[in-house]
């Protein structure tokens, strides 16, 4: 719920009354990472040897991904960068298989497929508008490359972690980064601050990032990659919802509605799939793509 209204208050936060775009960014982070400090500091388990460097590593990616996000945001509306973002569950199954860390079902790929020839609708569309406006669903495309690996690395090495203390030095090594890309583009913020803009960052950094990931880094903790990688399907339909509603900058064609149709439509194909493997399967069919690969020994999951 709130990753699906984040993508319109980006548009708000950065829009021509609003903050510099790479600012804007860290300064939600910034604040994220402060409202952070005193239950990081508190929680445990604290990360031990190497996960510290993982964590960095995904912190890095993170804010890397959220660059991206943001400067493809300033071409595109919400709406369409998180109907794009949809398209994570494949390269998610992909790397899945390629590592072997989990199982991946068959409709699964076979669902975020639908999902990409979706979002290979919504490019051309957009390449019929502007090649300013292809540009951004680029940017959100790579966005998806860096949250999926920095998912993946959560998932493996900090998943004994307590959230909280995750969370917070993700969130601090997102800001620092951030920091020093706004700094190299030259860091400046408007004085005084617009409402609506720096209403719109207060909600980015409070629930877009304190809640929504120390949430989703405990959920990670006691589901799978793939089954969180379907929450991504639920993203776009309430970020469409909200841009109907309130979007006025970019409005879609008939071929981006198409296009978002056709996306959202691999969502359905992932839950027929497992509603069918969850019956009786005949003998001989084996509906997942890698073998079953052992957990390895984990203390408590870490509760928020």
């Amino acid at each position: 719920m709130v990753w699906g209204t984040t993508w319109y208050a980006i548009r708000v936060c950065i829009g021509p009354d609003g903050f510099p775009t790479l600012p804007a960014a860290a300064v939600r982070f910034v604040l994220a990472a402060l409202l952070l400090t005193p239950l990081g500091l508190r929680a445990r388990p604290r990360p031990v040897g190497a996960q510290w460097a993982w964590l960095v590593l995904a912190g890095v990616l993170d804010a890397a991904g959220y660059a991206l996000v943001y400067l493809g945001e300033e071409r595109v509306p919400g709406g369409i960068s998180a109907v794009v973002f949809g398209t994570q569950p494949l390269l998610l199954a992909l790397l899945l298989t390629a590592t072997r860390m989990e199982r991946v079902g068959w409709g699964d790929v076979a669902g975020a497929l639908v999902s990409l020839a979706g979002v290979g609708v919504i490019f051309a569309d957009r390449l019929d508008v502007s090649a300013t406006q292809a540009v951004g669903v680029a940017m959100i495309l790579g966005s998806v490359l860096a949250s999926t690996t920095y998912a993946m690395i959560m998932k493996r090495h900090g998943e004994q972690v307590h959230a909280f203390t995750s969370t917070w030095i993700f969130i601090s090594v997102t800001a620092i980064c951030l920091c020093i890309a706004a700094a190299v583009h030259g860091f400046s913020l408007p004085w005084p601050p617009p409402v609506a803009p720096t209403l719109a960052l207060v909600y980015l950094a409070v629930f877009g990032s304190v809640i929504a990931f120390a949430t989703y880094f405990w959920l990670l903790s006691q589901v799978s990659l793939m089954t969180m990688g379907t929450l991504s399907f639920v993203i776009p339909i309430i970020a469409l919802v909200v841009d109907a509603l309130f979007e006025a900058q970019v409005r879609l064609g008939v071929r981006g509605y198409l296009g978002i149709g056709v996306t959202l439509s691999g969502l359905v194909v992932s839950l027929a799939w497992k509603r069918y493997v969850g019956a009786p399967a005949p003998a001989g069919l084996e509906p997942e793509l890698a073998p079953s690969v052992p957990p390895e020994p984990s203390a408590s999951s870490p509760a928020i």
